[in-house]
């Protein structure tokens, strides 16, 4: 996946696919809305996209029930969205939409038994800036998924979002 928002280039490509899709409005963009346009179902790591609207779901529950304090960024530092949901998908816009866009990695993981809030998604963004400037150039995006106990392990790999991160 993450070769769809790496390096720029790719980037620019995803927003010139996303612009031709009939499917999805980039000004209004929410996370989780451009996954299968960008890489069709057939495509996605051990049947994966099966899962995918139903765990994008479980994700903007999670995160809309979350109080949000961080800033979108430090060059727009009064944008301070209400839930982690929110600023999930402002950080998203803000890449799609910027111009030049900026390019995003990704990395899905899976909370441990005993971190707080083990049952619930959880967000880390982490924004790369240009020098000493606040024009930020790269958006490090993390999902930490609920944990689950083991059962079959091609399941929880499945459900946990293992190996949606494509590099």
């Amino acid at each position: 996946m993450n070769s769809n928002y790496y390096p720029l280039a790719n980037m620019k490509k995803s927003v010139a696919k996303l612009k031709a899709s009939a499917h999805i409005d980039l000004p209004t963009l929410e996370y989780g809305q451009y996954h299968l346009i960008l890489t069709p179902a057939s495509k996605w790591p051990q049947g994966s996209a099966k899962h995918w609207h139903k765990e994008k779901g479980r994700v903007r529950v999670d995160l809309a029930a979350q109080p949000n304090t961080t800033p979108l960024s430090k060059d727009e530092p009064e944008i301070v969205p209400l839930t982690r949901c929110a600023l999930l998908d402002a950080s998203v816009r803000k890449c799609f939409n910027s111009e030049p866009p900026i390019p995003m990695k990704t990395h899905i993981m899976t909370h441990e038994a005993t971190d707080p809030g083990a049952d619930t998604h959880e967000i880390r963004l982490e924004w790369e800036y240009e020098g000493d400037s606040k024009t930020p150039t790269l958006l490090y995006l993390t999902m930490v998924c609920p944990y689950k106990p083991a059962r079959d392990a091609r399941t929880q790999s499945v459900e946990a979002g293992e190996g949606l991160s494509l590099s």
